[in-house]
């Protein structure tokens, strides 16, 4: 049977946890401590655990609590994209099934109401399977969301993958050429920053999910895996792409913008085509735009344009189960 320990009773250590997390299938960044202890301790109410079996280390669960109309909820972490349970790559089907059923008697042990999962899309393992969304399925579990969210394979070598973007966005990637565009790493976020909230607030009245003290924060946390990339007419920066590593598998387009008064310029296609190439060269598999739905509501104009660079629709699944 597995024992449900909670973290801060678990003895386990932030960084004991972060290296589990790093050898694990489909463990991300947001499953990482380092990333879930960023935010204020205040903000969230931490209930994530650690699982044992035979007294080992079998998974993780980061997971917070969520007092929502009356009922008390044990749900992946709301400070992260993705949750559900960290499991080793040679999981099993009967393993999974006692995940699923173990939270749900350390829920119902610990008063909650009711669970949430939110998981990576499958494209985050290295070692693919879908044993969990079967068990919940199996164990009454509904789907309370799924979000479509847009891939693109990096399995091309560099020097063809313009040739997997339709005809306008070669054609913009061209003509960005042509203009005297170029792309590169840079460390300017406060310019970028400003960009970024400009346009958010233009085309959709919302700031962006981080401040600009957040993000600046998470590039100094993670140095390596949070990376901007730039645009630039001669010096001055007209778009960005903010990534997030989220693991070896995986690099997460998480913020995207460009300076409206430069749009004839198509920068982002040519910081796309860039990025694509830089990723590729550095062993990545996968690019992930993020998703185009809004609780399942298509964004048709956004999901035609992430298509344009070769993207694909993959589920992020949320699971509910009241008890």
């Amino acid at each position: 049977m597995l024992e449900f320990i909670p973290f801060a009773e678990s003895g386990l250590s932030n960084d004991d946890w972060d290296s589990f997390v790093e050898n694990a299938n489909g463990g991300t960044i947001f499953h990482k401590r380092k990333f879930l202890n960023y935010h204020p301790v205040e903000k969230f109410i931490d209930q994530s655990i650690v699982i044992k079996k035979k007294n080992k280390l079998h998974s993780l669960f980061p997971a917070v609590e969520i007092n929502k109309n009356g009922k008390r909820i044990i749900s992946s972490h709301s400070g992260a994209s993705y949750g559900g349970f960290v499991t080793k790559k040679d999981l099993n089907v009967k393993d999974a099934f006692d995940l699923v059923k173990s939270l749900e008697k350390f829920a119902k042990e610990n008063e909650f109401n009711a669970s949430q999962l939110t998981f990576p899309p499958l494209v985050y393992q290295d070692k693919y399977n879908n044993y969990l969304e079967f068990a919940l399925f199996r164990n009454e579990y509904n789907y309370l969301k799924r979000e479509i969210s847009s891939v693109v394979q990096l399995d091309v070598e560099s020097d063809k993958i313009l040739s997997t973007f339709k005809a306008e966005s070669r054609t913009a990637v061209k003509k960005s050429i042509a203009q005297g565009i170029e792309i590169a790493e840079t460390e300017r976020f406060e310019e970028y920053y400003e960009i970024l909230k400009k346009n958010l607030k233009l085309r959709h009245n919302v700031n962006p999910t981080h401040t600009l003290d957040e993000l600046l924060l998470l590039k100094k946390i993670f140095p390596t895996k949070v990376r901007l990339f730039g645009a630039f007419l001669e010096d001055k920066l007209i778009a960005g792409v903010c990534n997030f590593s989220a693991n070896k598998e995986v690099v997460l387009a998480f913020y995207i913008s460009h300076d409206e008064e430069y749009q004839m310029y198509r920068p982002v296609n040519l910081l796309f085509y860039e990025i694509m190439k830089r990723y590729h060269e550095e062993g990545y598999r996968f690019l992930d735009f993020g998703i185009f739905t809004v609780n399942m509501e298509p964004n048709w104009g956004l999901g035609k344009f992430k298509e344009s660079f070769g993207a694909r629709g993959i589920f992020r699944d949320t699971f509910y189960k009241e008890f």
